[in-house]
């Protein structure tokens, strides 16, 4: 079930040299965070602004590429550091969380309203479900088969192509997949844990 997150050990090593000088120039986690909101809303300011083909295909992916590389960079570089805390986990989560709408809100310009906001809603259900797993005491899940990483790619084919309602139809139906099958793993890894 990890579909593309099966490539973070590899895409983590990749960033490698960047966390490093991250952290050698002290710069905040924080700071890392609200840069990939700046990029998720830079991918959602192409969706709207940027007629759909290979140039917003190019511009959404760069752009949800770096948001992509904020949230592997900030955890990353608050453990390396040693500044983690629980208070830059939230941040973390929020950031994800808002980076993702903001990205999302570019497709109001090729999809009706209420259904930006439905692919908005499933999108974070496989994330509530992690985090209410770890909440619980389970182990964080993550990956697919419709999760951060293939959700950008979805964008990066509306973006490319102007099919925002099919695709977001897709992304909408395989998030809430995504949050189901998190949500059995969950079930089986909880089974028989102590209330």
């Amino acid at each position: 079930m990890n579909g593309l997150y099966a490539l973070k050990p590899w895409y983590t090593g990749r960033l490698g040299p960047v966390r490093d000088l991250l952290v050698s120039r002290g710069v905040p986690p924080w700071a890392i965070s609200v840069g990939g909101v700046l990029a998720g809303a830079g991918a959602g300011g192409a969706l709207l602004v940027l007629s759909p083909g290979p140039l917003a295909g190019l511009a959404v992916g760069v752009l949800l590429a770096t948001r992509l590389a904020g949230a592997n960079l900030d955890g990353a570089v608050a453990r390396q550091s040693g500044t983690t805390s629980r208070l830059g986990s939230v941040v973390n989560e929020l950031g994800d969380r808002l980076a993702e709408f903001a990205a999302l809100a570019g497709c109001l310009a090729l999809a009706p309203a209420a259904l930006v906001a439905a692919a908005a809603l499933a999108a974070a259900g496989p994330s509530w479900v992690s985090l209410a797993g770890a909440a619980a005491g389970a182990d964080r899940i993550a990956g697919g088969p419709v999760g951060k990483t293939e959700r950008c790619l979805l964008l990066v084919v509306i973006a490319a192509t102007g099919w925002a309602i099919p695709v977001l139809v897709v992304l909408a139906l395989g998030s809430l997949l995504t949050a189901a099958l998190r949500l059995r793993g969950l079930r089986t890894a909880l089974a028989g844990a102590p209330c």
